[in-house]
């Protein structure tokens, strides 16, 4: 019998999440509200299965893991009989309590809530929930689908079995996990964006250009993308968001460049807009 999990968000993360479980064989409920956002996340699921496909990585067909996707308008909906659940809105910290608190009211008590995010306290996460023993962080990249490094946080309350659960997934997915302790940014997002942070001042400060700093990452040091680049994949605003909450809970080395403010009132968010650090026209 499928397994049977669910994803509540089918954005561009949530959309990879789904994506990646469907490729395991399991039956995936994806809460999206609204029909035209639940069609267009559908859509954005099925064209990453079909990319999949075309290159050889997907198990099966496209028809038969899209007959396993099921779209749901909220949290209510998804089956009381799902073994995990990826929360994967944006990084509110507000709305993610709002949504893990929905979800776990329809889950049953062995189910795994997990949230997806890259820096949020999942330990203050699972403070607003009734069984916090049962939560865990899955962080995961982006784009999901290629990356394949998953974190597994650990809450202080986590528990030992939903861990081992949730490096299970990773395993199924093709993936490869590392756990680590819940402390802001974690392990990749602090130095990510510490690297990220130093390459935006570089710029600012007339050091080299974008396409030279990004260069020298990828050459010199063997990074697949380089640091500039990687901002403008994960967003400007994100990279901002990320940066002024590791300033407020690890200090001024995370303050943001004034570059970085100024792109973002710009609406210069890097890929999904077409400019950041570099042009995507």
């Amino acid at each position: 019998m499928d397994k049977v999990v669910g994803v509540v968000g089918g954005g561009r993360m949530g959309g990879g999440i789904a994506q990646g479980l469907l490729g395991t064989g399991a039956q995936v409920h994806v809460v999206e509200a609204g029909d035209e956002a639940a069609q267009a996340a559908h859509d954005r699921i099925v064209a990453g299965l079909e990319e999949s496909a075309r290159r050889g990585k997907l198990e099966g067909s496209v028809a038969d893991s899209a007959a396993r996707l099921t779209m749901v308008d909220t949290p209510g909906e998804l089956p009381a009989g799902c073994e995990l659940v990826v929360e994967a809105v944006p990084e509110i910290p507000a709305l993610k309590v709002e949504v893990l608190r929905a979800v776990e009211g329809v889950l049953g008590p062995d189910a795994v809530l997990a949230t997806n995010t890259s820096s949020l306290s999942v330990t203050e996460l699972a403070a607003a929930l009734d069984r916090p023993a049962r939560f865990v962080g899955m962080h995961f990249f982006n784009p999901v689908p290629a990356s394949k490094l998953v974190e597994v946080v650990v809450a202080a309350e986590t528990a030992d079995d939903v861990v081992e659960t949730a490096r299970a997934w990773v395993d199924r997915l093709g993936k490869t996990g590392i756990v680590v302790r819940d402390s802001p940014g974690f392990a990749s997002s602090r130095l990510g964006v510490l690297l990220g942070l130093e390459a935006i001042r570089m710029l600012e400060e007339g050091v080299a250009d974008a396409e030279a700093i990004d260069t020298a990452m990828e050459l010199g040091y063997r990074h697949p993308m380089g640091p500039l680049r990687s901002t403008d994949l994960v967003g400007l605003d994100v990279r901002l968001a990320v940066a002024d909450y590791l300033t407020s809970t690890l200090g001024d080395r995370f303050t943001p460049p004034q570059l970085l403010r100024d792109k973002v009132a710009a609406g210069d968010l890097g890929r999904k807009t077409g400019r950041g650090f570099h042009d995507y026209g």
